[in-house]
């Protein structure tokens, strides 16, 4: 499964462990972690963490994508699809700890957590145009709003690779700590919030999400529906027939 999940001291550890394909994400890593954001709901967990381990993910396993079927299958019938709603709807609050990748939805993952920080050496990508795919995640909507429109259309459209630090300056990451000292911090961040007064961190949330809750619903499911479109198109295909070939 790939998806190791624990709960302790009230933060639920959803831990991404597929390190020899650098955490690419399989259609089974998806279910896991969409389960686990519901059980979340229990009183029990007050924050979320996401953790890799060498690094945070490399996005779909695209070789997983095909064999499941992903192209042809009714795009919310995708456990990616899933995860991300759960992950949207989710009232507690989201830590992320991110090392070394984060491609794709390992950086249209952080857009909806509430406290992210990075291992100095940790490097981000957004390419689903040269995958012709399209963004994810509401990350067509989200990504302007935190970088700026300009920065984030030359991101998403050439799917250009960067670093901690630019990210950290673009808003996208609270901090940047050492490599070696990334899962202590983001560990000691969940635990700050998870301590908290949990109707007050939930009424938070919600006032910060606001008027834009409705926006980014729509902007997903706008996506979602270009992906499926995309998923389908020779042009993603060849694409992604290119990319299995050059591994």
């Amino acid at each position: 499964m790939s998806t190791i999940v624990e709960t302790k001291d009230g933060v639920m550890t959803i831990r991404f462990d597929r390190q020899e394909k650098k955490n690419a994400m399989t259609a089974a890593m998806y279910a896991a972690a969409a389960d686990a954001v519901d059980r979340a709901a229990d009183d029990e967990v007050r924050a979320l963490l996401f953790l890799g381990r060498e690094d945070f993910s490399a996005g779909n396993d695209i070789a997983d994508f095909l064999a499941a079927g992903a192209m042809q299958a009714a795009i919310e019938d995708l456990p990616v699809v899933r995860f991300l709603r759960r992950l949207v709807a989710c009232e507690k609050p989201v830590i992320a700890g991110v090392n070394g990748v984060a491609v794709g939805i390992g950086t249209t993952l952080l857009l909806h957590c509430d406290g992210v920080v990075a291992g100095a050496s940790a490097r981000f990508a957004l390419p689903f145009v040269p995958l012709g795919l399209v963004p994810e995640a509401g990350s067509s909507m989200l990504l302007p709003l935190t970088i700026g429109r300009n920065r984030a259309s030359w991101l998403l459209l050439s799917g250009e690779r960067f670093g901690a630090d630019e990210a950290r300056a673009m808003g996208l990451l609270s901090e940047i700590v050492p490599d070696g000292e990334l899962e202590e911090r983001a560990r000691a961040m969940a635990a700050q919030l998870a301590a908290l007064p949990p109707n007050a961190m939930r009424a938070t949330k919600r006032l910060i999400r606001g008027v834009d809750a409705g926006a980014l619903a729509a902007a997903m499911d706008a996506e979602f529906a270009a992906f499926g479109e995309a998923m389908r198109s020779e042009e993603a295909r060849s694409a992604f027939m290119r990319f299995l070939s050059r591994r």
